[in-house]
């Protein structure tokens, strides 16, 4: 009879499953010495249970607990959704008990990379012209200015100028106003854009009789770069749609020259803000490109750089272990207070934090969110919980920080850019499709299969973790070097592709009336 440790992974001692490498054939197999029966056909990347499990009892993988039995699950046995469930329980982190020291690389020997340093001294991954948009009624304008200086060749004569973007989104008229919550954020988001260091300038363009105007809009934009060229305009004031649409051009093209002389130059990764994100997750994300990630951001971070990532209701679950990390009881009491936040909203909501994982996501093997989230914050690495943000909020602290954001790809990218993080890296296991402009955003596959199927949308095979090629901190390694790359002006195969144009989502909280 076969091993099944030979076709099967043990992530923890005493876990309760282990984690099919292929899909595993119904029969007899041998563990540990024993006979242990499998009594039908287990998919790639589900967990086939490794001893007798109670009804009711907490299921274990990597040493924590992802869900309950619902009835008794035989060892053998596949363990998903038709018989484990999600369940509340006690899980509590200590600030500070599972604290480590970082070992930082000493000053002379840190990496360099190639960016545009801007007049506030922060330093830019690419080189873009946007245009932002106050409200819906001004993304039509917005959107004809940007393609049709794309479309019209112009661009080519500016070598160090890397596009014109339109950030659209479908708010800003009837929402509340100043002191309102949801507001806030939006402003907060248009504000993290404008002064980002990946824009050489922004043009900011407004239909007139929004409740976000354009001039009280621009007015509270503080610590943009004294550099960074910003004008704006408004569709009403200017006698309508096609004249805004010229007038925009008339301005970008004006701007360009200016734009274009900025040059890339050497500067420490210690001046790098890592975005992190997983979307389209399987069960090998906790396995490979997750942990993977993490030992790139505790690289970039002995170097000085920073990583942030988000998606509160994907750590639900494991924040225990974020906590833990917490260098402060402020740092943690952050942490707790955005998960408590989180359970009142889904409650009010009438649904519950376990609607997330998704479809695909179960079809990778995934159950329940409390074992989405073990693996989603493992790209957190291993390096101490320096800073919880909220959403959109410029991200200052050197280290690893947390920002509340929800788990919806763009909604969740658009908060980490619009905080500072000029790269953004993104695992898959199932294949998502992004680009977030303008921080170059780069896909981390998370099993070999993935990344054959769709190569031209991967950047990087982390399946050669599982595959026994290359371990984590070599993968780790390889990431690092891969962010130097694209920060200095590599493109990625998102933005070889267009990706980034449409992603720009702005978490929406106001109550529209």
């Amino acid at each position: 009879m076969t091993d099944l440790a030979s076709l099967s992974l043990s992530l923890r001692d005493g876990d309760d499953v282990r984690i099919v490498r292929d899909s595993l054939a119904a029969g007899a197999y041998t563990l540990d010495g024993a006979t242990l029966t499998v009594p039908a056909d287990i998919p790639r990347g589900h967990k086939v249970a490794v001893r007798r499990i109670e009804q009711d009892a907490p299921i274990h993988k990597y040493g924590q607990v992802i869900g309950f039995a619902t009835r008794v699950i035989e060892p053998g046995e596949h363990a998903h959704v038709h018989n484990v469930e999600f369940r509340e329980f006690d899980r509590v982190g200590v600030a500070g008990t599972a604290l480590r020291e970082t070992v930082m690389v000493p000053e002379a020997e840190r990496r360099t990379f190639s960016g545009y340093r801007r007049a506030d001294g922060k330093v830019g991954t690419r080189n873009y012209i946007g245009i932002i948009t106050s409200v819906n009624c001004s993304a039509t304008a917005a959107q004809q200015i940007a393609m049709r200086v794309e479309m019209s060749g112009i661009l080519d004569d500016y070598p160090n100028v890397d596009g014109v973007m339109a950030l659209t989104h479908d708010t800003g008229c009837g929402t509340g106003g100043a002191g309102n919550y949801g507001f806030g954020i939006l402003r907060r988001t248009l504000h993290g854009y404008a002064s980002h260091p990946n824009f050489g300038a922004v043009i900011a363009v407004g239909l007139g009789c929004e409740v976000n105007q354009i001039r009280d809009m621009t007015q509270s934009w503080k610590n943009v770069p004294s550099d960074r060229k910003v004008s704006s305009m408004t569709i009403q004031a200017l006698g309508g749609t096609r004249a805004t649409v010229e007038e925009g051009i008339r301005r970008v093209t004006a701007l360009l020259p200016e734009v274009n002389e900025v040059e890339r130059e050497p500067v420490p990764v210690s001046e790098l803000v890592l975005a992190m994100e997983c979307g389209g997750s399987d069960a090998f994300s906790g396995i490979t490109a997750n942990p993977a990630l993490g030992a790139a951001a505790d690289i970039l971070i002995r170097h000085g750089g920073t990583a942030v990532f988000g998606e509160t209701t994907e750590i639900y679950g494991a924040e225990h272990l974020l906590t833990s990390r917490a260098v402060s009881d402020e740092v943690a009491d952050k942490l707790n207070e955005r998960i408590r936040w989180w359970e009142d909203h889904v409650t009010a909501d009438g649904t519950s934090i376990n609607n997330n994982p998704s479809p695909g996501n179960k079809a990778g093997g995934l159950t329940t969110i409390l074992e989405k989230s073990l693996g989603a914050a493992a790209k957190g690495g291993s390096t101490n919980l320096v800073d919880v943000v909220e959403y959109a909020e410029p991200v200052t602290a050197k280290g690893l920080v947390f920002m509340d954001t929800p788990g919806y790809d763009p909604v969740n990218a658009t908060g980490l850019v619009a905080g500072g993080a000029q790269v953004l890296a993104f695992t898959t296991g199932r294949g998502s499709a992004f680009g977030c402009k303008p921080a170059p955003s780069f896909k981390l596959a998370t099993n070999t299969p993935l990344y054959e199927r769709m190569t031209e949308d991967m950047d990087i095979n982390c399946g050669s973790v599982v595959d026994g090629e290359k371990t984590i901190e070599q993968m780790g390694e390889e990431i690092f070097e891969f962010i130097i790359r694209i920060a200095s002006g590599e493109k990625t195969k998102s933005e070889e592709l267009g990706y980034g144009d449409n992603e720009f989502v702005p978490w929406q909280l106001s109550t529209v009336v």
